[in-house]
């Protein structure tokens, strides 16, 4: 017997249909004798409706009153699931992220877990029952009052609980049947992989790749935590993210599995950039810019800095950020603009970022050259570059991006003989 975890997004729980077939799956579990704890969002675009609904009623919700509204979906969603279990023969008992010990800090909207005390939910699962809890959402012991973990929040969810309650695995169930080697929306003969480290999953949910979200796997590379990425509406298996020392539970005893030089590639079209034209090439001026950005609350990606003008002295520092933060940011850096002295800003928000990951380029030369020669040959013009130990992440027009992403997936030898099948549309 293990202990499972599961978690169902909101397409994977969309409607009646869909509830009943995620709580055949549940019970299929229980009866294969494994214990069952369960993370489930809202159902389909709820939070996103509700959200559209808070701005129509106020221009600005008050931060508290809006996690009121937004934790409700998860609510709806692990009631309905519990009553389809009960309906099926088997005890299931529903529990909101605080009633399930998912305590938090007290940043509205976008909260931290701090700890999980899971009492409750082993209380349950001692007495046979089928636990299901309310993602996305914990609570605050200072304030006393509801919160909300932001996007991909209910990941997060079952990944902390995976982790409070030792569980064996921690599955992350999504309209896609793992993790591929590119968005199979952007490119169809993607080829899903059979393993990924946490490392290289980092890396690609950082830079775009959405089938899960950089704090789950943050928090279980943290804690020990296996994930297992697979379909609702399939039975295969899917794809592992293994973290330092963990082995892939389909490996064949004593068989060697070598890292593959590029896992995959992922794109970005959700930034912008800000050039600070003209500042002065004097020590300082950088700290003084991202001083006031940082300040602004902008969560800065890639930059360059030109090589100053001989004549002038002047140079250009050019960065990219999140497009809801470009505005905020202009505001803050014009208003600091004669303390600075650069001469002026520019914002462009239709760009998009390309970046290719792989764990073997730490040991393979050649890499980037193949990045760039593709794009070369497509006739794809490079803006903005940046690198890390098993990343290469391209800034480019955004209109050239998803040409871009073919042409480089077909040039590391990535794609796959069929088409991905993906079972609804949106990944979650």
């Amino acid at each position: 017997m293990a202990l499972i975890v599961q978690k169902y997004g909101g397409s994977s729980v969309a409607d009646a249909e869909s509830i009943k077939r995620v709580a055949k799956r549940i019970v299929d579990t229980r009866r294969a004798g494994h214990d069952v704890v369960v993370a489930v969002s809202a159902m389909g675009d709820t939070t996103d409706e509700m959200l559209d609904l808070a701005h129509e009623v106020a221009p600005i919700p008050a931060p508290r009153e809006l996690d009121m509204l937004l934790s409700s979906g998860e609510r709806i969603s692990m009631a309905l699931l519990a009553m389809a279990i009960h309906s099926m023969g088997f005890e299931a008992r529903s529990f909101t992220g605080s009633q399930a010990g998912m305590i938090t800090d007290s940043h509205h909207g976008k909260a931290r877990i701090v700890d999980v005390t899971p009492v409750r939910l082993r209380e349950a699962l001692d007495e046979g029952a089928i636990v299901i809890v309310a993602g996305f959402q914990g609570f605050n012991r200072d304030t006393r009052d509801i919160t909300t973990l932001g996007r991909g929040g209910s990941d997060t969810t079952a990944v902390a609980l995976a982790a409070a309650l030792n569980a064996d695995v921690c599955e992350i169930y999504s309209d896609v049947d793992g993790i591929f080697t590119a968005d199979p929306r952007v490119i169809p003969r993607a080829r899903k992989l059979e393993q990924v480290s946490s490392e290289e999953m980092l890396e690609l949910a950082a830079n775009g790749a959405k089938v899960l979200y950089i704090r789950a796997v943050e928090y279980a590379r943290r804690h020990g935590v296996l994930i297992h990425a697979r379909s609702t509406f399939s039975s295969s298996e899917g794809t592992y993210v293994l973290g330092e020392g963990m082995k892939n539970p389909r490996a064949i005893e004593g068989e060697a599995m070598e890292e593959p030089i590029v896992a995959g590639v992922a794109t970005d079209l959700s930034q912008a950039k800000i050039t600070v034209a003209g500042v002065p090439d004097v020590p300082g001026k950088a700290a003084e810019i991202f001083k006031i950005v940082s300040k602004a609350g902008a969560n800065v990606d890639m930059i360059v800095q030109n090589v100053s003008a001989a004549s002038t002295g002047r140079t250009d520092i050019s960065f990219t950020l999140p497009k809801a933060d470009a505005a905020t940011t202009l505001k803050a850096l014009a208003a600091e603009q004669r303390e600075v002295g650069f001469e002026n800003l520019l914002h462009d928000d239709q760009i998009g970022k390309l970046s290719v990951v792989g764990a073997g380029m730490r040991t393979h030369s050649g890499v980037s050259a193949i990045l760039f020669e593709a794009l070369s040959a497509g006739g794809i013009n490079i803006e903005m570059i940046s690198t890390s130990e098993i990343r290469i992440s391209v800034v480019l027009r955004g209109d050239d991006v998803a040409a871009a992403a073919r042409t480089v997936h077909s040039a590391y030898g990535l794609d796959s003989e069929i088409e991905a099948v993906v079972h609804a549309g949106t990944g979650r």
